[in-house]
């Protein structure tokens, strides 16, 4: 119940983000219709359609995609039509006297003197915006997808769709109400609705043109990339049950952690029982240590890390886990890495063996490619950090990057209550490098994008993305946060692959630094490539993977840093040339 209210307030917050733009005209050409009969049914419509093809789009393959191809050009006929009838009943009268009834049953609602609107025409008017609508991958639709994609098809996918569509259906409807009143006022003062009529007609036929030359995804990209994203993230930690850390005994700053222990009688720590810590069966193979269970496990202090070693968060936060497990093994705490992978390539566990010894992880790490540990704790996040106390109950927990001094108090706190004597120390200073450096936050307006067909956004290359085929693309000048693929490749459901030496990607991007999953599609077989920044060798702006002129090699599937600019982060045009073929490219991730 929770997930489903978190959700349909996360849909409701839809509407103050520019991905509801594409789908404003055609909702607010029915202001001023009845709503029960008008607005009502075409909601709805919209809301079933919507959910039906983010379903499919969470667990289909090519097929839905293609699938959903097909529904959007029929919408965009349909709300040609519809835009048309309402720019010019005569110009409608010329069409076909069977494409003119066809539209006059289904939009009869378009202002023409006498028409009635029905609920069913305007169900599938509202089936056919749903097509169109491809609404921001912010936090709680991300959660969203993330679970389907990891727990497969299911009815809690299905309804959480739904009650986000809801959501923004019930946003959509407030402003709606609220336009058609403005809209009435203008009516009564001024006598102009047959011109009001028409500017709705050109605008509907300006939001078919838009889609259809797929000029909404660049401009959508122009906007702020934060988006709503903040407010969504705002809902979310509101709704989601994540207790704070109150400890009395707990005196911080940004540089130190203290603590007032009275030695007089045994220290107990503040930090809530949040229940019992679930099983740790199901590993497909431990790395560093023989399997631990919970039981085992008794008088210690467990930190729990959920991690995929591609992703750019959980890299950033590694240097810290790693720093702890060093700093309090003497002190009874045992660090647990649960590798739950994102793809597919994260699941061989020789890239895992590799990541491990390249991140020079020395804790037990759970290769968890089944999902089993990740299901028993509930968890959806990378990473994720639950800490379990010496009684073997979660006492802390802690989504994504960040709250690293808060973090390691809880774990001080939890080793006193279990009888540790050790005095307050200062947080721990990891030396992180390249990837593993904190990001640069201020600065970032780019966003992680995937680059296979699955969940790709913002492809501009004039060819349009062909799924699961080989095909030549070409790619000019993409605008912020827009991407295209030059040369011959194959874009799969989670990766493109070149199948042709000298093919480029090409990105416009605003942040430091710039990082891109990359791998051989052959093992073992290495993959040059350079890179540039507005056309010329990035110098002193290169990343950890690739040097002063913008050469570098690609020898395993992980996560290379290409992009640290080293002077004022300025939006930049970054393109990676590939001398080889063979190459997967999975997804770009900014810092």
């Amino acid at each position: 119940m929770t997930l489903l209210i978190i959700a349909y307030f996360g849909g409701a917050l839809t509407i103050l983000s520019p991905c509801i733009l594409p789908i404003l005209p055609f909702v607010f050409a029915r202001a001023g219709q009845p709503f029960i009969r008008s607005t009502l049914p075409m909601l709805i419509g919209m809301s079933v359609t919507f959910a039906l093809v983010a379903t499919l789009a969470a667990v289909g393959g090519s097929w839905a995609v293609h699938a959903n191809e097909y529904g959007r050009l029929a919408a965009l006929l349909l709300l040609a039509l519809f835009g048309v009838s309402l720019l010019s009943p005569r110009v409608a009268s010329v069409i076909t006297q069977p494409v003119v009834d066809f539209g006059n049953r289904l939009l009869n609602a378009s202002g023409k003197p006498g028409s009635e609107s029905t609920a069913a025409n305007s169900f599938i008017l509202g089936v056919a915006t749903g097509l169109l609508w491809a609404p921001c991958a912010g936090p709680i639709l991300g959660l969203v997808l993330t679970g389907a994609a990891l727990q497969g098809a299911n009815l809690q996918t299905t309804f959480l769709l739904v009650a986000y569509a809801a959501g923004a259906a019930t946003s959509l409807a407030i402003a709606l109400l609220v336009g058609g009143k403005i809209f009435a006022g203008m009516k009564r003062s001024l006598g102009v609705s047959e011109r009001i009529r028409q500017v709705l007609g050109a605008a509907v036929l300006a939001g078919v043109a838009v889609i259809a030359l797929g000029l909404d995804t660049g401009l959508l990209a122009r906007l702020s990339y934060a988006g709503t994203g903040a407010f969504e993230q705002t809902v979310l930690d509101q709704l989601h049950d994540k207790p704070e850390i109150q400890t009395s005994s707990e005196v911080a700053s940004n540089s130190t952690v203290s603590a007032v222990v009275d030695t007089t009688q045994p220290f107990r720590s503040n930090l809530p029982i949040e229940g019992a810590a679930p099983s740790l069966n199901g590993a497909v193979e431990w790395l560093n240590s023989p399997p631990l269970t919970i039981e085992e496990l008794r008088g210690k202090v467990v930190l729990i890390d959920f991690w995929t070693y591609s992703c750019i968060n959980c890299i950033r936060t590694v240097p810290y886990v790693r720093a702890w497990a060093e700093k309090y093994k003497d002190q009874g705490l045992v660090v647990i890495g649960v590798h739950a992978p994102e793809f597919a390539f994260e699941k061989k566990i020789d890239n895992v063996k590799k990541a491990v010894d390249d991140f020079e992880i020395g804790y037990p790490v759970a290769i968890d490619n089944d999902y089993k540990i990740w299901r028993a704790f509930e968890n959806s996040y990378w990473p994720a950090h639950y800490l379990i106390d010496a009684k073997g109950q979660i006492r802390y927990h802690h989504f994504g990057e960040g709250n690293y001094r808060q973090t390691e108090q809880a774990i001080q706190d939890l080793l006193r209550e279990a009888g540790s004597k050790m005095g307050a120390t200062a947080p721990v200073t990891p030396d992180a490098k390249g990837a593993e450096t904190s990001p640069d936050l201020k600065n970032v307006r780019s966003g992680e994008t995937y680059l296979g067909y699955k969940r790709a956004a913002s492809f501009v290359s004039p060819e349009g993305l062909h799924a699961d085929a080989a095909n030549a693309y070409s790619i000019d000048e993409p605008g912020l946060n827009e991407w295209g693929l030059s040369g011959t490749w194959t874009v799969g459901a989670e990766q493109a692959v070149l199948d042709q030496a000298d093919g480029s990607i090409v990105y416009r991007f605003s942040a430091r630094d710039l990082h891109l999953v990359l791998g051989p599609r052959a093992a073992g077989k290495p993959i040059r490539f350079q890179v540039t920044i507005d056309g010329k060798p990035p110098g002193t702006s290169h990343g950890a993977d690739t040097d002063a002129d913008g050469y570098g090699t690609v020898t395993s599937t992980k996560l290379y840093q290409l992009v640290r600019q080293s002077g004022d982060v300025e939006e930049r045009t970054f393109e990676i040339r590939f001398l080889d073929p063979d190459v997967e490219a999975y997804a770009f991730t900014f810092g």
